[in-house]
């Protein structure tokens, strides 16, 4: 039986084309800026979003850790969606690593705005921690892959400036939102302090991602990544296949898209699912109803489909591009036998 596995977009395998660009990279000692293919995949990105230097790490949990660490600190504070990546699933880092506080916001597919913020920075008070971050999600998994636009982030970055706060954004799928929306790079790298862009997601890369920021963070970020112990050596393997990917692995996102919205109206015609969330990208959160999602998950299971529970009701499938159209066709015969 052909395996369905939606689970991330994690999962991906190197292509073929990525293989052969990873063994022949030029290779160096990236603990001492030596590794030319690391620095040409920093270089690159970068000059893509229009900032001025980025830090090649092994994940985007490491470089949303080191963003809010260099922007945060004992008695400060960060501004995010309650529902925000660096909250919910890295491992409690704000606090371990940063020792800060946090201040949770609520808002439609996991979207803030501009008014909210205002409402939430701490007055100057000895009660208070001091507001110094403002964190973003673009797309947003748990708003099933939501988009923010230039136009809803241009107010909050305006607010951030006004009140001297950092803005950084949480880009692990940021080329998902790039792609649909046709913005250029460059518009988000002039609203963002640091951005973070992960590479293993839907650009299929077997790991890694990129810091972005101004030259002296970057040179801030680099010890902070040591301390993290995210330090590696010959590292150009790695940064090969990001090159490869902001080459050939792009564009290609829009299939990956086509297939989410198609596999969400199988969903909703299958039983026990009561509502599926907007897709605009390519994750689909479905919520079901007379079923919790264990026991739904384990039935997909015994069709060969893999998803996650995704909330209380809620469960999560993200396509990527090792799902195919033979894979979109058998998801459908097998979720219409429910």
């Amino acid at each position: 039986m052909l395996t369905i596995d939606l689970r991330s977009d994690t999962l991906t395998q190197p292509t073929a084309g990525m293989r052969d660009a990873m063994f022949a990279a030029a290779l160096g000692d990236d603990v001492f800026g030596e590794d030319p293919t690391v620095l040409a995949l920093e270089q690159k990105m970068a000059t893509q979003f229009g900032m001025e230097a980025g830090l090649f790490c092994p994940s985007g949990t490491m470089t949303n850790q080191i963003a809010i660490r260099l922007h945060t600190g004992p008695q400060k504070e960060v501004i995010c969606h309650q529902y925000s990546h660096i909250y919910l699933y890295e491992g409690g880092g704000i606090m371990a690593n940063s020792m800060a506080s946090v201040k949770l916001l609520t808002g439609d597919l996991g979207k803030i705005t501009a008014a909210q913020v205002a409402e939430s920075i701490n007055p100057d008070d000895v009660h208070a921690p001091e507001t110094t971050l403002v964190s973003l999600e673009n797309t947003m998994n748990k708003g099933g892959g939501s988009i923010y636009t230039l136009a809803e982030v241009a107010p909050i970055r305006a607010l951030c400036q006004e009140k001297g706060i950092k803005l950084h954004l949480d880009g692990a799928r940021l080329f998902n939102a790039l792609v649909e929306t046709g913005d250029a790079p460059a518009e988000w790298g002039k609203l963002f302090d640091t951005i973070s862009i992960c590479l293993s997601k839907g650009l299929g890369c077997p790991i890694g991602s990129v810091l972005l920021g101004t030259t002296a963070d970057i040179k801030r970020a680099k010890k902070v990544r040591k301390a993290f112990g995210g330090g590696m050596r010959q590292a150009g393997f790695l940064a090969a296949a990001g090159i490869y990917a902001l080459d050939h692995q792009v564009a290609r996102l829009k299939e990956d898209h086509r297939r989410a919205r198609s596999l969400g109206e199988f969903l909703v015609k299958a039983a026990h699912v009561a509502e599926v969330l907007p897709v605009p990208t390519n994750i689909v959160i479905a919520r079901l109803e007379g079923i919790s999602p264990e026991t739904y998950l384990q039935q997909l299971a015994g069709q060969g489909i893999k998803g996650v529970k995704f909330g209380k009701d809620l469960i999560r499938f993200v396509t990527h591009l090792d799902f195919g159209d033979d894979h979109l066709e058998e998801f459908g015969k097998r979720i219409g036998k429910f």
